[in-house]
Formats: C-alpha cells, sequence, structure tokens
C-alpha cells in the first residue's frame, strides 16, 4: 500500500516517505535541477529504503514526460548523486 496514515500535513493520509522522496526525484528531474539537490534527496530516498535501481527507475519513468533531451542532460547529475565516479571512467 502507498499510502500511509499520518505522514501527511496534520495526520492526513499521504504517501510513504520513500515514494514521497521518489516523487520528489522526479520532480527534481523534469526540472532538471542541480546535482546537490539531486544528491540529498537521493541520500534521504536511500536512507528511506529506495534501492539504486528504484532511483535510477525514475528517471526511467519520466523519461516520456519529460522528453530525451532532458534525460541526457540529468543522467549525468543523478549518476553523480547516487555516487558513481565519472571521472574516473574517462
Amino acid at each position: 500500500m502507498v499510502l500511509a496514515s499520518g505522514s501527511g500535513p496534520g495526520g492526513d493520509p499521504g504517501l510513504i516517505p520513500k515514494v514521497d522522496l521518489l516523487v520528489r526525484l522526479g520532480a527534481l528531474v523534469a526540472v532538471g535541477a542541480a546535482t546537490a539537490s539531486l544528491r540529498r534527496t537521493v541520500e534521504l530516498a536511500l536512507e528511506a529504503g529506495a534501492t539504486e535501481a528504484e532511483i535510477v527507475g525514475v528517471l526511467v519513468a519520466v523519461a516520456p514526460t519529460v522528453g530525451l533531451a532532458r534525460v541526457v542532460a540529468i543522467a549525468p547529475k543523478l549518476a553523480t548523486a547516487i555516487g558513481y565516479d565519472l571521472a574516473g571512467d574517462e
């Protein structure tokens, strides 16, 4: 079940923390957020129980909506936020 009581403001039902953070990550991808914003959200999502596969899954899930150009632009930032050393691959 995705909803959990008490996680929203005022005790209203809201998304469970992991799902909430993955949705936030999708929004950050959509607006082309900076690496620092992605990194913090990734850290919080991992702490909430998300896997790296789920985090990458967010990028795949929003790709049809945000477009290929956005995905190509944000993928290295997201990889850096997850902890991949892109400079070491050169």
